[in-house]
Order: structure tokens, then C-alpha cells, then sequence
């Protein structure tokens, strides 16, 4: 007798349903999630209710301190922020800063770039970036305060040597390392085309070498940050004004606390925006759109 097909290779359950007409079984019913937990998966949202914390926290315990010239209380220090901005002080103090921190750090950008290509290009450039990192990189640029008065005296003019400093070794190590990652088959393309010198960097390794340049200018772009407020600290000493490291030793002098910690308030939101708004949006714009994170 010949055995049914059927016991031979039998059907699966849902194969079975079908045939039989039985119906099939529904999936099961998707997680509801609620309207809070949605809202606190949202990363801005989080790192709000973390500030909110660290603020309560800051009141309570200044408040329970009770000694301003120590601590003023979180309350008090937002309404010196916005006095202070109001007035105009700490608003001014803020554009001078700013203003030598775009020209000091474009020129060290520049700097950068010209001694990484000279690397990429020559034996003798690469050499020469080795041996000047490897000697200046691990200087700090407070160190080099006393000569930058030496040489250019009190001004703006010490104080763009040192953030010079600061910004270009970072920034030359993160470019020349990611131009020695690209890929030899890229460099193949290139050669293939044709392109040479100033075409070859910027049509093959520079948007190969993107996601390493971008982390190059955001350390250099935290070490001016630091080192422009540490000059002007000591600078205001000399010449009497500055941006906001003056603006700090100042309030010091004046025992004006809450207005010191405002300074340092916009220190850190100036940092935070620069670094969420410009080079968020700039990585979104260009590693991630084009999936090259790291």
C-alpha cells in the first residue's frame, strides 16, 4: 500500500490551519507604551531632569551652607547671570572672548592643516610633524605665558601664541592619523583618476578622514576654550581687561561671588552649546549621514 504524502512530510501548524480553515493565530498585541516613558527615552529630556537635580541640589545645600562669599546659592547666581547680561558687562566680556577665540583658532586650524599636508606629501614633512609634536604636543600652553610676554608683550597677541599652541599639535595628530587610515584601495581610486597633491587630499582623504578630523577640531576647540580663559586670567592681572577669565578675576577681587560663578556659567553653556549645536549638527550633517561613524 502506498504511504499518504501527507505522513511522508507532514504539514507544518500553520500550514495546517490554512488547508483545514482553521484561522490563524493572531500575533500578539504590541507593547503600550506609556506617554512618560516616551518622553524620558528622549536624550535632551534626561540630561534636562539630571540639571534640574544637580540645580536642587546646589540651592539646598548653599542655602544650608548660608555663607555667599563661599557659595551663593543657585537662585541668586542665575539672577547675577542675567543682571550681568542685562547690563552688559558680562556680555561684552563674552564677544571679546569669542572674537579671539575665532581668530586664534582659525589660524591654528590653518597651521594645522598646512603641516599635516606637508606630512602626507613628503618624507621630510613627516618628520618634521613627528619630531614637533612629540616635543610640543605635551607642553602645556600655560607654560608658554611668560615668553608670550617676552615676545608681544600684554595683548591680544600673547594670548592668540598661546592658544596657537593649544589648538594646532591636537588637531595635526588627529588629521595625519586619519589620513594614514585610509584605505590603500582608496588611495588606488584616486590615483586612477588622476588626482594628485592639492585634489588627491581633498577629493580622497579628506572625506575619507572626516570622522577623525572632526574629533581633531573639537579637542583643539576644548583646549582653546580652557586656554583662552586661563590667559585672560592672568593677562587681566596686567593689563586690566579681557573677556570672561577677566571678568572672573575681577568679581574675585570685588568679592562679588555670585557674579563670579555667573562667569562660570557661561563658560560651561557656551561650551555646551558649541559642542551640541555646531559640532552635533555638523556630525549629523556629514559621518552619520554618510554612516562613516567611528
Amino acid at each position: 500500500m502506498q504511504t499518504p504524502p501527507a505522513q511522508i512530510f507532514p504539514l507544518h501548524p500553520a500550514d495546517r490551519g490554512l488547508n483545514s480553515g482553521a484561522p490563524e493565530p493572531l500575533p500578539p498585541a504590541a507593547e503600550k507604551i506609556s506617554a512618560a516613558r516616551r518622553i524620558f527615552r528622549i536624550s535632551p529630556v534626561r540630561k534636562g531632569l539630571l540639571l534640574a537635580v544637580l540645580a536642587i541640589f546646589w540651592q539646598v545645600y548653599a542655602a544650608a551652607l548660608g555663607n555667599e562669599l563661599v557659595l551663593p546659592t543657585f537662585a541668586n547666581t542665575v539672577a547675577a547671570f542675567f543682571r550681568s547680561c542685562m547690563e552688559g558687562e558680562l556680555t561684552n566680556n563674552i564677544l571679546n572672548s569669542l572674537k579671539i577665540l575665532c581668530v586664534a583658532y582659525g589660524m591654528g586650524l590653518v597651521l594645522a592643516g598646512l603641516l599635516t599636508t606637508l606630512a602626507v606629501t613628503t618624507r621630510l614633512g613627516t618628520d618634521l610633524l613627528e619630531l614637533c609634536t612629540g616635543m610640543f604636543n605635551l607642553l602645556p600652553a600655560i607654560a608658554l605665558l611668560p615668553l608670550a610676554l617676552l615676545w608681544f608683550g600684554l595683548g591680544y597677541a600673547s594670548i592668540i601664541f598661546v592658544m596657537v599652541h593649544s589648538v594646532i599639535w591636537p588637531l595635526a595628530l588627529n588629521i595625519y592619523a586619519g589620513f594614514t587610515g585610509v584605505s590603500p584601495t582608496l588611495r588606488m581610486v584616486g590615483r586612477g583618476y588622476g588626482l594628485s597633491g592639492a585634489g588627491f587630499i581633498f577629493r580622497i582623504l579628506v572625506p575619507a578622514a572626516l570622522p577623525h578630523i572632526l574629533t581633531g577640531l573639537k579637542i583643539g576647540w576644548a583646549f582653546s576654550w580652557r586656554t583662552l580663559i586661563a590667559a585672560e586670567l592672568v593677562f587681566g592681572t596686567n593689563s586690566g581687561g579681557g573677556g570672561i577669565g577677566w571678568f572672573i578675576f575681577e568679581k574675585k577681587n570685588q568679592l562679588e561671588i555670585a557674579e563670579l560663578f555667573s562667569g562660570l556659567m557661561a563658560i560651561i553653556i557656551i561650551g555646551v552649546l558649541v559642542e551640541n549645536l555646531f559640532f552635533k549638527t555638523l556630525e549629523n550633517r556629514t559621518i552619520r549621514k554618510w554612516g562613516m561613524k567611528l
